[in-house]
């Protein structure tokens, strides 16, 4: 948590590591939006224009296609637990040394 609420921004936003951490979070996070729109994509494609394949019985009334609507909501959790691990280890560390950074800047100032 950040105690001190007068973070001089600027020195943050002029950091290179600040310009470092901002691009590689957005590359991560296009990554892993694009994968995720053309995984649910799918569904809606497939329902389209392969039915064939999502009718193939797996167990009594459970199908393909009805597993792969289930699994929609596993990448989904997936998606959301891969970007908490990733910020806890990297990015929150690598923001909140930003920060410091900043603050001691400030008082020199």
């Amino acid at each position: 948590m950040i105690k001190n609420t007068n973070t001089h921004w600027q020195a943050i936003e002029a950091d290179p590591r600040f310009q470092t951490l901002h691009r590689d979070k957005n590359r991560f996070l296009w990554r892993m939006m694009l994968f995720a729109l053309i995984y649910f994509f799918c569904l809606p494609i497939a329902a389209a224009y392969f039915q064939l394949i999502l009718t193939i019985k797996i167990w009594g009334v459970i199908n393909i296609g009805l597993l792969f609507a289930l699994s929609q909501f596993i990448v989904a959790w997936c998606i959301a637990v891969i970007y908490a691990r990733r910020a806890n280890h990297e990015f929150d560390a690598r923001a909140k040394a930003l920060i410091e950074d900043a603050d001691d800047i400030k008082g020199v100032i």
